[in-house]
């Protein structure tokens, strides 16, 4: 599974990589893998710069609240890429039946990359 090593050591510092293309697309991940947590996403803060948080179970966004646009990618439990929402502005919703879990990266992060749907993601140690 795609989060099983995140999982297995949380405290460990972790990167997002795109196996497709072998594009880093954040260089640290936060995870969001409880409720507490999983309420609590990314409001109140600013801006992500190359940053990612992973939200498990889930499979729709809402970006009420928030202060800064967000590309958000949902994937299955193996990391593939189902859908991309770039640039999802505050006060929208957005939705992928099929996803297990998304990402949220900062605006502009998908595109640079050439992440599409299909591609694989991985987390890798960054220490």
């Amino acid at each position: 599974m795609f989060l099983s090593p995140l999982l297995r050591d949380p405290h460990r510092l972790w990167a997002l990589h795109d196996i497709t293309t072998g594009e880093l697309l954040a260089s640290s991940v936060e995870a969001a893998v409880d409720s507490t947590s999983r309420r609590r996403g990314l409001l109140g803060r600013t801006g992500l710069d190359d940053e990612a948080l992973i939200i498990a179970p889930c499979n729709a966004v809402h970006t009420f609240f928030m202060r800064f646009a967000i590309d958000i990618v949902f994937v299955d439990r193996t990391g593939r890429v189902l859908r991309i929402a770039a640039s999802v502005p505050a006060w929208r919703m957005t939705v992928s039946l099929r996803a297990f879990a998304t990402i949220e990266l900062a605006a502009g992060t998908a595109a640079r990359n050439d992440v599409a749907p299909g591609h694989l993601l991985s987390l890798r140690s960054a220490s």
